[in-house]
């Protein structure tokens, strides 16, 4: 498509800094760009008609990790790292919740449980003996509390299940689609402009400028580039993350739905929570990580069907439901769990690999991609 004068004048002249991905870091590095340049030139580039990956299509936990994830993490991660992993992502979220508003996110802290599979209950006492360690480890990260995970008695009335819970008393949820309203309505009221299905196939330096490239598209040149496409980021650069597909299914509401929090089910791999009187899960990942290792959007009757299963028999094994609406997401991950925050070439920087915690460390994570810039 050949730009007229008017649109190449309006929209595409002079972009000091370019921004592909309009997700939770893609807006977030765009805002502070904006705080730091007031009269800069910001565009937000975005491949869908709404952001692509996770940012909207995720479970909207404000979680940081589980007992069980902690433990996974420590056998790849030494303590420090993982006491910094939790740290950032405690921050990240507090930072989301400073900029925007619980109000405007729909943050509810209701708290967060783990739960196990009565035929694990090996696991599920590892898990617990735990506790006191991993509380003594993120005691500074809390402002010295002791207590962050606890075991409860199950009142949901679970099926299949050990008979106790682990509690986490600072975990929440929000709403992801009022989160990203929310962030969407900041950056235009800062003057920063998304273009909305403009997917960028590949860019190149020309001149001390950026040269980005889409199908049928004019060229557009940018002083700066800025890459916070996550779980998309292998289609454009060369980097130590992967596509991660998480699948998702809601409910239709449920009379005298008694479950409120947001639950975590085999070291993370399954979640839940209540949503507007509906039950909201996700997961399945694990069936088949070799088919979920994909950038295309869709669901499979193997995750389906476990999800659905896991409804019937563990979760609302006395409830009818009807299942509303399926979906999936693109999540980035990798061997290690920090984010991948760097310059990669000459006016060229990325953020990326949030590891399914996009929704807590994402604010933080734009923050910092911006940071990388002096001006």
């Amino acid at each position: 498509m050949n730009l007229s004068y008017w649109e190449r004048n309006s929209w595409f002249e002079d972009i000091d800094y370019a921004i592909i991905g309009s997700g939770i870091v893609g807006l977030n590095c765009a805002l502070a760009l904006r705080s730091r340049f007031p009269k800069a030139r910001i565009v937000v580039f975005e491949r869908g008609m709404l952001p692509s990956g996770a940012s909207t299509k995720n479970a909207g936990f404000a979680c940081f990790g589980s007992v069980s994830e902690i433990l996974e993490d420590l056998k790849t991660h030494t303590e420090e790292e993982v006491i910094q992993l939790v740290r950032d992502r405690v921050a990240g979220l507090q930072l989301l919740r400073d900029n925007l508003g619980d109000s405007a996110i729909g943050f509810k802290a209701f708290g967060g449980y783990e739960l196990f599979l009565k035929d694990k209950p090996e696991f599920f006492n590892l898990c617990v003996e735990a506790i006191p360690r991993i509380n003594e480890m993120l005691k500074e990260v809390f402002y010295g509390q002791n207590e962050v995970f606890s075991v409860k008695k199950d009142h949901f009335s679970f099926k299949n299940t050990q008979k106790e819970l682990i509690f986490n008393r600072f975990e929440a949820q929000l709403d992801t689609g009022a989160m990203m309203r929310a962030l969407i309505k900041k950056a235009y009221e800062k003057d920063i402009l998304i273009v909305n299905n403009a997917k960028i196939e590949s860019f190149y330096a020309e001149n001390d400028q950026i040269l980005l490239k889409m199908d049928s598209f004019d060229p557009i040149l940018a002083k700066k580039l800025f890459i916070a496409t996550n779980g998309f980021a292998k289609e454009l650069i060369d980097a130590a993350v992967s596509p991660a597909r998480a699948q998702v299914l809601i409910t239709k509401p449920i009379k005298d739905l008694h479950i409120k929090g947001t639950f975590h089910l085999d070291r993370g791999y399954y979640y839940f929570r209540n949503i507007n009187d509906r039950i909201l899960l996700g997961g399945g990942r694990n069936l088949d990580f070799s088919a979920e290792e994909t950038s295309e959007m869709g669901v499979t009757a193997l995750v389906q069907e476990h999800l659905t299963e896991l409804l019937r028999t563990t979760i609302l094994p006395d409830s009818p439901f009807i299942i509303d609406r399926q979906w999936s997401g693109i999540m980035g991950v990798g061997s290690r769990k920090k984010p991948i925050i760097k310059k990669l070439a000459t006016n060229v920087y990325c953020g990326v690999r949030l590891g399914g915690m996009g929704v807590a460390i994402g604010s933080s994570v734009g923050k910092q991609l911006a940071d990388l810039v002096n001006s």
